[in-house]
């Protein structure tokens, strides 16, 4: 089961809401920091939240957020937040490097005919056997630890950055890093 977002990270605010929509009510683009949840909030009355912000969405008293409007769909998604979105993702692979390697260490098979490592861009099928192969051997430690030991595999970090931006914005059926 899918955790609830307990915080997010605001990736765009609009203080008139949608320029073609005809309520002007502040809108929050925010991004939540477990699964990459992309939600629109509604601000505390005179509140306005920074980009990168991070702010408390879970259950009881908000002290910035009145409430969640819901889900922001991608076509949504300001250039300012779809930026800051990929540079946020970034950081994040970064920051908890471990989650992702443990992703590589423990990916199994979707289907007889899929695995989830195809599922991330570049990576192929001799891909997929080479990791396969050599994390039977010993468990990676790193990403450089997984480029190092897997020939000719495109940079894990960019590929992951691209596979969750295809998930956030819809294209995708499997997700493997959003919830």
């Amino acid at each position: 089961m899918i955790e609830r977002e307990e915080k997010a990270i605001i990736i765009d605010f609009l203080p008139y809401g949608y320029p073609l929509e005809k309520k002007m009510m502040p809108i929050a683009q925010a991004i939540g920091t477990k699964n990459f949840t992309l939600l629109e909030l509604v601000p505390r009355r005179g509140l306005k939240l920074e980009t990168g912000e991070e702010v408390y969405i879970g259950e009881g008293k908000r002290d910035k957020v009145y409430y969640i409007l819901g889900k922001l769909t991608p076509n949504k998604i300001s250039e300012t937040g779809k930026k800051f979105v990929e540079e946020y993702i970034e950081k994040q692979i970064k920051a908890d490097e471990k989650k992702f390697v443990d992703f590589f260490n423990n990916a199994q098979p979707i289907n007889t005919r899929l695995h989830q490592l195809e599922l991330i861009p570049g990576f192929g099928k001799k891909h997929t056997k080479a990791i396969l192969d050599e994390r039977e051997k010993k468990p990676f430690e790193s990403l450089e630890d997984l480029k190092n030991r897997v020939s000719n595999l495109p940079d894990p970090r960019t590929a992951i950055v691209k596979r969750i931006m295809e998930e956030l914005n819809g294209e995708e059926r499997h997700h493997l890093f959003i919830g």
